[in-house]
Formats: structure tokens, sequence, C-alpha cells
């Protein structure tokens, strides 16, 4: 059979890469993988269908995909992922562009539909999410070589009400450790340094199979992995934050002293509307504590604003906390009123202007803490970790920074650094969001 040539858009989050990543290591046997859709005889769009805008982000990306089969190889056009998973048949009677439609989790059935495609059988997979455990198999990684994201767990178990995502990946699952290490030994082998650990909530990991939080004992025994330099966890929910995870986080060298907690918002009114299972008090108290025993750790966090019943005094307290709590980084969406969740039906929603108003005024409150907190790292010597080169500058990253939502370090040198080098950077200036250094000794790893 003619080895096809397929090409992958994958939208969304992390979580959706490694998706992506699997499906090209699923299939990359069989097929010729490419980089460039206009040279793809088969083009497979991994969906986001969390919130309203990724919706349209990844309806807007199928048609443009779908034109590519008029004006360029395109014979074949796959649609997968979130959205796929969630309006299944709807999705293709609405989009018969699509040609194979299939949901999350199913992609070793790939191969089979695209075969059964090619002898003339339009294929629509059900869409029926597995409630087994997880087996991540082989993957073909798109990140940088010497970064890898490693998906502990899949599902969820929290069920907040602006959330369809339970809906859309089924119950908490939590893979094996051994696979896990398996998984890391694999990928350290070719060259991965940075293993970023995520799932829907880290801090849940192990209640399912092993009956206890089990995520500390996981990053001890990734640690040991000969070869892993840097670990980041990413979604940890604060209210399971273990005195086991943070002094693993504390003594662990190769633990970075950075977490994302995504608290989305500090009012109790809206916390409870949103069935978050916390409080004011518990968040700013994990806060405290965090601070106390990982002294420099980098904290960030996700917020909405504008959930039903969002009145002007939770708003201001969520701006108040984040002038007084000063959170590395920040991430505010707006709330998206999305069918089949509890907030969906809840009385007092609020007006999209007043979402972008509040929207736009948090971000400046961050803008103004992050100048203020970039401003004091001037002359601060940080492990940077190359990723590549931006005219006169290299490209960098701090243990403060995760890959592509954090900012970067612009490191000025004559040297000739590598991918993946990690070097010692003295920060000199300090941008909006970047910082400026320069080496300021050998190699540290």
């Amino acid at each position: 059979m003619e080895k096809y040539k397929v090409g992958m858009v994958s939208l969304g989050c992390d979580k959706n890469r490694v998706d992506s990543e699997l499906i090209l290591g699923t299939i990359n046997k069989f097929y010729e993988i490419t980089n460039d859709p206009k040279e793809a005889e088969i083009i497979i769009v991994n969906t986001c269908g969390f919130i309203e805008s990724a919706k349209q982000e990844s309806i807007d990306t199928i048609l443009e995909m779908a034109e590519y089969k008029n004006k360029y190889k395109c014979k074949m056009l796959i649609a997968t992922g979130c959205l796929a998973q969630r309006y299944g048949e709807e999705l293709l009677e609405l989009m018969p562009e699509i040609d194979i439609l299939m949901g999350v989790n199913d992609y070793m059935k790939l191969h089979k539909l695209i075969l059964d495609f090619i002898r003339g059988e339009r294929k629509l997979l059900a869409t029926n999410y597995s409630d087994e455990n997880i087996n991540e198999g082989i993957r073909l990684l798109t990140t940088d070589k010497h970064t890898a994201y490693v998906r502990i767990a899949e599902g969820c178990d929290n069920y907040c009400t602006y959330c369809i995502i339970p809906k859309i990946r089924g119950k908490f699952r939590s893979r094996s450790k051994e696979a896990i290490l398996e998984e890391v030994e694999m990928l350290v082998k070719n060259g991965v340094k940075e293993i970023i650990l995520i799932a829907q909530d880290l801090t849940y990991y192990g209640m399912d199979i092993y009956k206890e939080n089990k995520l500390h004992e996981l990053v001890r025994e990734i640690s040991n992995v000969t070869g892993v330099e840097w670990i980041r966890l990413l979604y940890c929910y604060p209210e399971e934050i273990t005195e086991d995870l943070i002094e693993e986080m504390a003594m662990n060298p190769k633990v970075v002293k950075y977490l994302d907690l995504p608290i989305q918002h500090i009012s109790n009114n809206i916390l409870k509307r949103m069935a978050r299972r916390t409080n004011k008090e518990t968040i700013t108290n994990i806060i405290d504590k965090l601070r106390e025993r990982i002294p420099g750790i980098a904290l960030r966090t996700s917020l909405i604003v504008g959930f039903p019943g969002e009145t002007e005094e939770d708003f201001n307290e969520l701006c108040e906390f984040l002038e007084e709590y000063k959170l590395d980084n920040v991430g505010v969406f707006k709330y998206s009123k999305e069918e089949g969740t509890p907030a969906a039906d809840m009385e007092n929603q609020v007006e999209e202007e007043t979402k972008e108003k509040r929207q736009e005024k948090l971000m400046l409150v961050q803008k103004k803490v992050v100048e203020e907190l970039n401003k004091l790292k001037i002359s601060k010597v940080y492990d940077t970790i190359i990723e590549g080169r931006r005219g006169k500058y290299f490209i960098g990253r701090s243990s403060e920074m995760a890959p592509e939502i954090d900012g970067n370090i612009l490191v000025n040198t004559t040297r000739n650094l590598e991918k993946g080098d990690i070097v010692k950077i003295k920060i000199k200036e300090a941008l909006e969001y970047d910082l400026v250094g320069e080496i300021c000794d050998e190699f540290s790893k």
C-alpha cells in the first residue's frame, strides 16, 4: 500500500498535545509524518471543546483544513479530540467535510479507520470514552527534544459546575507508577531532560488505584531516573497538596520550585457556586505555607471572571488578592456558558461586556505585579534551559517558567549554545514579561 503523508494540527491544552503525540506514535510506522499540511494527504485535527472560544477555534481549523482538499494534496480529513467526543454525530452532520470522526482515547483504532475509509467505508467512531486505566503507548514528541509532558492520569472526579471535562474525559484514572516510570526512562533515553507532569488534577494521583495520594512518591521515583534534570508539576489543586508533597518539593533538587495552582477564584461566594472543594482561607494558607517551606517558589494560577452571580464585591476581592499575594503568572479567562453544566442554568448570568471589562482590569493588575516581580530578578542567577535562537539572542527558560506560557529569558552571548543546554544566567534587564541576561558561569549541567 502507498505510504501516505499525514499532518497533524493539535489544539488546546497540554493533555491534548499528549494525545496528538500518541496518535502520531501509533500510526508512525504506517505513514510518513509531515509538518507541512500542504504536503499531507491525510490531515488530523485534534480538537478542543472546553470553552466557547476553543470550540470556535476547532471548528475554524477543521474548515480551514477542509480547504486543503481543494487547494493541495489532502484526500482525507480526520477530526478527533474533545470537540469530537462532545458533539459526535452532530458535528459530522454539520460538517460533512470530515471523513473520519473519533473521540478521545481511541487513537489505537485510527489506522483501521483509515484503511476502512480507503476501502470506501465512511466511518464514524462511537465517541464513548473508556473508564479503564489508560495505557499511553508509544509517542512521537512534538516538543523540543529536551522537554516532554507526561500524563499521569486521565479524567476528573471534581465536577466543578462550569466544567464539562468529566463528561468528555470520564472519571479520574491514575496510571500505574510502573507504566509512568517506563515512559520516563524511554523519554530520557531519547534526550529529554525536563519532565512535566500533567493531569486534570495531579494531587489526586493514586487515590483510585492505591487508595492514597502517591504523587510525592511518584515524583521521588522519577527523580531517581538517570538523565532527568528537571521535574515540573502542573495543575495541583490547593486543597489536596499534602505535607509529603511539600517536603518532596523542598528537598528534592530535581523538582523545580514551581507549582500551578488552578484556584479559579478567591471569593468564597463564587468558589461555593463553582462547587470547588476549597475556600479562600485554605488557598491563602497553602500559598503562605509553600512560600515559607520552599523559598523562591514560583506560583501560577488560572482565574475565571464573570461567573454567574459574581458581584462587583466578589470581583474586587479577586483584584485585591492578586495585588496582595503577587503570584508569578496568572491566566485570566472569561466565564464560558457551556451546555450540560450546572452553571449554564444558574441565575444572574453576567453580561459579556462586564466579563470583558473585568478580564481586562484583572490582566492589568497582574501586569503590574509581573513588572514588579521581574525588576526584583535583576542581578539574580538562574539555571536556564536553552530552547532556540531569536535574532542575536538565544531563548531560554528558567525553572520558574513553564514552556510557552510563562515568558522567556533572552540570552546575550557569543557562545554557541545548543537546544537543551542548561546554563547559569545572570539577569541584566527586565522587560514587560521577558528577562534579558548573560552567561555568568560554565555549563551547570
